[in-house]
């Protein structure tokens, strides 16, 4: 599959408050904002599949010639490198290598830039604490959660330093990490069983749908929005989402009725966020915390789930807008370095 890029905005007239970028360089996705919020772009770069993440790199340094580069990673767990310190170090080499060791810093896991001295593998998984850092000085004490395409954050923010485990192995045993997104979720991993007009049905532990398919029939995205590849390498138009849905329960358009596809799509959402307020919960609990601001491609999850435990939520996308609130992780990582707090 092809590169996708989405450029969301680009204002050519704010050059000179666009110098400075973040990027966010996950598994999937290489996410990039300006300082400024003028330039948003994403990019489907999957790293385990003969990635172009050195040349679209490149292209994107030639291009924009930044004076300053943040980066925050998220990459180094994909399965294509043996363990995390190497998959920091290809990263690192990509990028240090299109833009020049002098123009960047990276955002490791405390938060803080990275020295010389600091372990490596402090910069492993460390978007959330970017995010976090610009949520705790502009909005406060909150909890921050940010559904991506892939997973959950909820960082648990207090006198403007973020409270998290600092790797995703800690954050996943504190809740503070859900393995569950808006675009590229396996549906069987949501749902054991859903409830048809004939009863309840087993799905089939496969990969034939995620949540984009289901986010696409509830009207949630698009087919724009629908970055990621498809389970079955088909469209992503809404039948050809209906199809992977119904492969779910093994059966095919001529089986089930279109209100069932629906119904099936409609359990995938009540699931996520049923699973999300809880995780949001256990965080909210051990902080003493009861507002969230909400960030992310799935900030609609988020909105359910906190009306669900009543809970104030501040939404990014209303503060920032709504193009950063899909790349936030690397437009806090540019504010941080073109202004620091």
């Amino acid at each position: 599959m092809k590169d996708e890029k989405q450029i969301k905005k680009h204002n050519k007239g704010s050059k000179m408050n666009s110098k400075v970028i973040g990027l966010d360089i996950g598994g999937a996705n290489t996410k990039l904002a300006s300082s400024d919020g003028a330039i948003v772009e994403l990019h489907y770069l999957p790293l385990w599949k003969n990635t172009k993440l050195p040349e679209v790199l490149k292209e994107i340094a030639q291009r924009l010639q930044p004076e300053k580069v943040a980066v925050v990673m998220t990459g180094e767990l994909a399965d294509c490198f043996e363990d995390k310190e190497q998959g920091i170090r290809f990263i690192k080499s990509c990028v240090d290598s299109a833009f020049g060791l002098s123009k960047v810093s990276y955002i490791n896991s405390t938060g803080r830039f990275q020295s010389e001295t600091d372990d490596i593998r402090e910069l492993a998984a460390a978007n959330w604490a970017a995010s976090a850092g610009l949520i705790g000085k502009e909005i406060g004490d909150c909890i921050f959660v940010d559904v991506g395409s892939t997973t959950s954050d909820i960082i648990p923010i207090l006198s403007g330093e973020h409270k998290a485990g600092l790797t995703d192995f800690e954050r996943l045993v504190r809740n503070e990490l859900v393995y569950a997104g808006t675009l590229r979720t396996n549906l069987a991993a949501l749902l054991e069983k859903v409830k048809l007009e004939s009863g309840w049905c087993r799905t089939a532990s496969e990969l034939f749908a995620t949540t984009a398919d289901a986010y696409l029939l509830l009207g949630k995205i698009d087919e724009n929005m629908y970055t990621c590849e498809t389970a079955d390498g088909a469209g992503r138009s809404k039948t050809d989402a209906m199809r992977r849905l119904a492969r779910l329960v093994c059966a095919d358009l001529s089986e089930i009725r279109e209100e069932e596809i629906y119904e099936i799509a409609a359990q995938v959402k009540e699931k996520q966020i049923s699973i999300l307020a809880e995780a949001i919960s256990e965080v909210a609990e051990k902080n003493g915390l009861k507002r969230i601001a909400a960030a992310g491609l799935g900030e609609f999850l988020i909105k359910e789930a906190a009306e669900k435990l009543g809970f104030e939520c501040i939404s990014v996308s209303d503060h920032w807008g709504e193009d950063i609130s899909k790349v936030f992780p690397a437009y806090a990582a540019a504010r941080l370095l073109a202004k620091p707090f």
